[in-house]
Formats: C-alpha cells, structure tokens, sequence
C-alpha cells in the first residue's frame, strides 16, 4: 500500500500572550517566532514549517486577537481573523494558567464565525498549574465552541507538544509538499532580523516605549572572507523621549540591545554579525496604515 503524505496549513489564534510563539519554536524545535510578556509581539502574520517523513504542517503565526485601540491593533486583528480562512485546522490556544474571561469568549466568537474544516483547543502553560484547575479550564473552554480536539501541554517544558502535532496530523488532509524540507519559515530574513531586534526591546523596556516602537532591516552583507553579516537597522519611535530611552545614558541601552540581538542573530545566520544600530523618531506611526504597511506589519507584508 502507498505511503500517504499528508499536507496544510494550521493557524493559531488566541489572546495575546496565549503562548503563540512559544509552542511554534517548540514545534520547529528552534526559534523563529519572537516572544515576550508585552501583548502584540507578533505583529506579522507568518508561517513557520515542519516536514516529517509522512507530513508536512504550516502554522501560521497570529497576532493576539484583542479589542484594539489604535489602526495598529486593528491592522493586527484583521490579519489574525483573515489567517483563519482557507486553513485546514485552526487551533485556538488558551492560557491555562488564567481564568477563562470576556477576552477568549471573544476570540472563540471569531473562530466559531469561520468555516475551516476543522477546530481544536490547545491548552497552554500548563506546567504552571494543578491538574485540578486545568480541568476546570476544560469545563469552561468546551463551551466556547465545538473542538474537534483538545490538547494541555507546556510549549516551556515541551511537555505534549508531540501531542499538539498529533492532533493535527489527524485532520489534515492528504496533500502536496508546500514547501522544501530545509525551509522552516516563509519570512524573509530582512523581516526575521528586525524581529530579532525588536524583541530585544520588548524584552528591556516596560510600559509605553515597546508598542511604539518599528524595526527595519535597512541592509545586509555577508563578506564571505570574514563569515560575517554586517547588519544596518533602524529602530523607530514615535517621540524625542522614546528616542532617549532607547538610547540610553551614553548610549547605554542601545549598546545591550545591539548585544543581546547579536547573539541570536549569530546562532540564526550561523556566522558573525556586525550590527549596526540607528534610531529615529516617525510621529504617531501607529495611527497611520500606510506606515504601518511599509513596516510590514499585519497585512503589510
């Protein structure tokens, strides 16, 4: 009998901060999706790829589906509702370790609105707490919509996350190789670099510097003599103070976010980086779509 390759694409949704990002790297088995406690990390709607022997699943990567209060959070929201069409499997991803609220009731309300073939709930984080409160989790997130399949893992711990793949692999269909065994994501490196960035950022500022703030990978050159990739980035806020912040006492702060971006950077090309670092001031970009395109940000890209 012949092998059956089965083959689709699998999107992610969920609050911000549901764990997203987390459980795609988990997935992947290395990291390609930018994570932190800050709601809108994720701001492109991207694809991450495994190939096994006998599948291949594209997940989709959403921005957390919130009520937004700017053209930003609403660029966001429309990618992550329109990630859901045309999808083999949409896999809602709740946080066990916080009381099921107005916040999934509305993202359940979305999914339930869209017609893929088929729907499952992952339970996330849930090394963070008893049994006893994961199944009441359970209780309360069957009645937010009809699943197909419930999984509880930790994408921190890895614990299940085999368990996330199996459930998929049972409602996908029978299908094609989308994409070659080697590719692990369908964002341009320009776009995986500005991520990596802005990550940093996210992760070193609080309050209201990380939601203004826009990465651009401005250039990059590999000089094969050296093995290295000499990396121009441009980092916008939206006001003067924002810019002092980023840059530090003496320049101070930018030189820890070169440092830290570095790193990663690093591991990802698999040679040295030269980063180079900038940052300027576009007022209120949030406010404008056409900036928040040109970022490439929700349906910029």
């Amino acid at each position: 009998m012949a092998h059956t390759f089965k083959s689709g694409f699998v999107t992610l949704v969920g609050r911000p901060n549901a764990g997203k990002s987390t459980l795609i790297n988990a997935v992947v088995g290395h990291k390609v999706a930018i994570t932190s406690n800050t709601a809108q990390t994720t701001r492109h709607r991207f694809s991450a790829i495994v190939t096994r022997d006998d599948m291949q699943i594209i997940m989709v990567d959403t921005p957390g589906l919130h009520k937004p209060h700017d053209a930003l959070g609403q660029e966001l929201n429309t990618s992550a509702i329109k990630a859901m069409e045309d999808v083999d499997v949409v896999a809602m991803l709740i946080d066990c370790s916080k009381p099921i609220g107005r916040g999934d009731e509305w993202v359940a309300a979305q999914v339930n609105e869209v017609h893929a073939p088929h729907k499952i709930l992952i339970l996330t984080k849930a090394d963070l707490v008893e049994p006893k409160v994961i199944e009441e989790q359970m209780k309360a997130a069957k009645r937010l919509a009809r699943w197909d399949e419930i999984v509880v893992l930790s994408a921190k711990t890895g614990k299940n996350v085999s368990g996330f793949e199996e459930a998929v692999a049972t409602w996908l269909p029978e299908g094609p190789k989308w994409f070659p065994d080697d590719m692990d994501t369908d964002q341009p490196l320009e776009v995986i670099v500005a991520e990596f960035i802005r990550e940093k950022i996210l992760r070193s500022f609080r309050d209201e510097v990380p939601h203004s703030i826009g990465v651009v990978t401005e250039d990059m050159q590999y000089e094969r003599k050296k093995d290295l990739y000499k990396i121009y980035a441009t980092i916008y806020v939206e006001r003067d103070s924002q810019k002092g912040i980023i840059i530090g006492k003496g320049g101070q702060a930018i030189k820890q976010i070169g440092i830290e971006a570095r790193k990663d950077l690093e591991q990802l090309l698999g040679c040295g980086v030269y980063l180079d670092l900038n940052v300027k001031i576009k007022k209120n970009w949030r406010r404008d779509l056409n900036q928040i395109r040109r970022f490439g940000y929700g349906e910029g890209i």
